[in-house]
């Protein structure tokens, strides 16, 4: 007879939650009459790569069945 695998109920992660920001660069020249400021701004922008890697497990189990005595009383 042929028994059916019992289907457990799904496990549920908690979501992960990304949030995407994107900035706006406003530049106000300021001039006055009588001096003008040149400012040099120097930015280092670092960033940062999140590569993905996979790996594949292979399991393979054994399972030893006493299926009687062993000869000789051993």
């Amino acid at each position: 007879m042929f028994c059916r695998p019992k289907v457990l109920p799904a496990v549920v992660h908690p979501t992960k939650c990304c949030v995407n920001h994107t900035n706006q660069q406003f530049i106000v020249p300021h001039i006055h009459p009588t001096h003008t400021t040149n400012i040099n701004h120097q930015m280092y922008q670092h960033q940062h790569h999140f590569p993905q890697t996979q790996s594949f497990v292979n399991n393979v189990q054994h399972q030893h069945v006493n299926c009687g005595r062993p000869p000789f009383g051993c």
